[in-house]
């Protein structure tokens, strides 16, 4: 029997407290793994309910409760220097430069020809290219 293609879309969100613990389980007796910082973008994997299993920018997979994430979205520079332009074009003028590794907020959930509209910490607004950063595909 041949299934249907099925399109599956990826579930963002992001840490809503200033630290949140992961676990190697769904239990906060389950053994705890790290932290991740506020606003730190992760991936749902799985929905329990209470706790959610998600995978970071690096790949781990591990388990959260729920209540320390929320849908504000954001992505993490991936580039080593990531360019935020005042419009979606190359051409356009530089707002800023920003590091690997740094988190920004999505203001769009929508892409313009492969640029996303995202808020630096700073106050800076402006356009990166989505592929320069995690979080949002």
């Amino acid at each position: 029997m041949l299934l249907p293609n099925l399109a599956i879309a990826l579930e963002f969100k992001s840490v809503a407290v200033s630290k949140a613990i992961l676990y190697d389980a769904p239990s906060s007796v389950a053994k705890k793994l790290f932290l991740l910082s506020q606003n730190y973008p992760v991936e749902v994997v799985v929905n329990l309910g209470d706790w959610l299993k998600v995978r970071d920018a690096q790949g781990s997979l591990s388990w959260v409760e729920a209540k320390q994430l929320s849908n504000k979205r954001t992505v993490m520079v991936t580039v080593n220097q990531a360019e935020i332009r005042q419009a979606a074009d190359t051409d356009s003028n530089l707002m800023a430069t920003v590091e690997k590794d740094v988190v920004l907020e999505v203001l769009d959930t929508k892409l313009t020809n492969g640029w996303l509209k995202v808020k630096h910490r700073d106050g800076v607004v402006g356009y990166m290219l989505v592929s320069s950063s995690w979080g949002f595909q």
